[in-house]
């Protein structure tokens, strides 16, 4: 067997998690010309959240930065092929949600106005033309549907694959089965990461580890207030006849959603009775909940087998938004945590929000609402379009 690549006895700054988080980011410090940029993670690239994800990406939200962080996202994704030399199989299907609460049609129209505001295409439409887009759905109930052209789906792995091959062809060292086991520290600075092969002599750290950020932070005394929230995902049997065009299709009241994945759809819905923790193995529990939303909402899928499923971590903020920013508490401890299921689409803008902390320039986004402080300080800004 091969053995692993000798541990750096010195880097500029580690990234911990190698996640689409962490390899964007070392990509672009790479990139900018940082000598000696070290990224280590516990098990093989993009095998934490990232590869767990529905791959969706998009721009609508209903908060500034997350609309900013998405659209720029976006563009990435648009010319990743070119940029990286990987395919990513981006369908740009558009995301549809459909809502049937009066309330939720007046967030959404205020969303969508500040989205346009900030460039994104969104528009609010009419059920009959969400029908139109989304032919399996039942209309009954809908008051009306929030619609982006330009949002869509890709596959996470790749954007994985791609960024590595980028960050190590730009000199970064990416290491897979290392794991983290301390952050040592003197006087309030960082002075090393402590790892299971040894311990690497540095002044930096930046904190990508997912669901996993909160051990990271108690390592150096910064409290990154992320809980592990599992989420699962099914596919279907073959459908014939399946418009490869179907959108993105969210019912918001239920979160259930669905794509087109292959010859079949990937779908999924969040349980409102799970738990916090760790769990990776998939639960039969929501499967009822899951029925009754698909018999109410997509009653075509009711006859559709299931195929191949899984589990993954949603890394859940209290206000479900993001914690980006680098620690009061100590010297060059950076982080980008807390995505509360939407961290996979801002993965590529988030890498030069974090470029840019690092390098001390002002950031390409303006992240500074998303400090991990702000709960401490009652500054809660909540993120409503979840699911």
């Amino acid at each position: 067997m091969a053995q692993p690549p000798e541990l750096p006895s010195h880097a500029s700054v580690v990234v911990v998690g190698g996640g689409v988080m962490g390899v964007s980011t070392a990509y672009h410090l790479a990139q900018a010309g940082v000598n000696d940029v070290v990224l280590v993670e516990k098990d093989e690239l993009g095998s934490g959240s990232t590869c767990k994800a529905a791959g969706g990406v998009r721009a609508q939200f209903s908060d500034r930065v997350n609309i900013e962080l998405g659209l720029r996202s976006l563009r990435t994704f648009e010319t990743f092929t070119e940029t990286f030399g990987q395919e990513i199989d981006l369908h740009q299907v558009g995301y549809l949600f459909l809502l049937d609460r009066p309330e939720h049609v007046a967030a959404f129209e205020r969303n969508v106005a500040l989205q346009n505001e900030l460039g994104v295409p969104s528009r609010m439409i009419e059920v009959a033309e969400a029908k139109t887009l989304s032919p399996m759905i039942s209309t009954d109930g809908l008051l009306a549907a929030a619609w982006s052209p330009t949002d869509g789906h890709c596959t996470p792995e790749s954007v994985v694959l791609g960024y590595a091959g980028a960050a190590r062809r730009a000199g970064a060292r990416l290491l897979r089965g290392c794991t983290v086991t301390d952050i040592a520290s003197t006087g309030g600075a960082v002075t090393g990461v402590v790892t299971d092969r040894g311990t690497i002599a540095t002044d930096a750290v930046i904190c990508t580890a997912g669901a996993w950020s909160k051990a990271v932070g108690d390592m150096v005394g910064v409290d990154l207030p992320v809980e592990p929230m599992r989420r699962q995902i099914l596919t279907t049997e073959p459908i014939p006849g399946l418009d490869p065009r179907t959108p993105f299709t969210i019912d918001f009241s239920t979160s259930l959603y669905f794509h087109c994945e292959g010859p079949g759809l990937l779908l999924g819905m969040s349980d409102p009775d799970e738990t916090p923790g760790f769990k990776l193995k998939q639960s039969d529990g929501w499967l009822p909940r899951l029925a009754d939303a698909i018999e109410h909402r997509v009653p075509a899928l009711a006859e559709t087998g299931l195929g191949a499923g899984w589990a993954g971590l949603y890394e859940m903020t209290p206000d479900h938004n993001a914690l980006v920013g680098e620690a009061r508490e100590v010297s060059r401890f950076l982080y980008a945590t807390g995505f509360s299921g939407h961290g996979f689409l801002m993965g590529p803008a988030i890498g030069e929000v974090l470029r840019d902390l690092y390098l001390g320039r002002t950031p390409v986004i303006d992240v500074s609402g998303l400090h991990a402080e702000r709960f401490a300080a009652s500054e809660t800004r909540p993120e409503l379009n979840i699911v």
